[in-house]
């Protein structure tokens, strides 16, 4: 879903699989989306995405019972949506013109203009 939202705004960006250096000890993966600042000359982080498998539901006690009838714990996933500002700034960088900034085609129809 986070890479279609990107692919829509037509903004660069790409996808790591963090390794497990990089991870906290709690997640057992975790992937964060990076979009590329043109001002910065970098790629800065938009949005994380964790599996931490059972850590967080034994934590919680949250279980389920499979098809055997048999007491199970859940699997979590940790995901947080797009950081605003960074994508605003991305928005920014990348759609602006000698004109202004243009408006994403596929934000138009919600902002009612095409340029700032």
């Amino acid at each position: 879903m986070l890479q279609k939202i990107l692919r829509d705004l037509g903004l660069p960006f790409r996808v790591l699989k963090l390794c497990g250096g990089d991870i906290s000890f709690t997640s057992a993966l975790t992937f964060d989306f990076e979009v590329y600042s043109i001002a910065q000359q970098k790629w800065l982080e938009v949005s994380s995405v964790s599996n931490f498998e059972s850590y967080q539901a034994n934590r919680l006690k949250l279980r389920f019972k499979d098809e055997d009838k048999k007491t199970r714990l859940c699997h979590s996933l940790n995901g947080s949506s797009l950081a605003l500002p960074r994508i605003m700034a991305a928005i920014i960088e990348n759609y602006q013109d000698a004109n202004g900034i243009n408006i994403p085609e596929v934000l138009i129809p919600y902002c009612g203009f095409d340029k700032i």
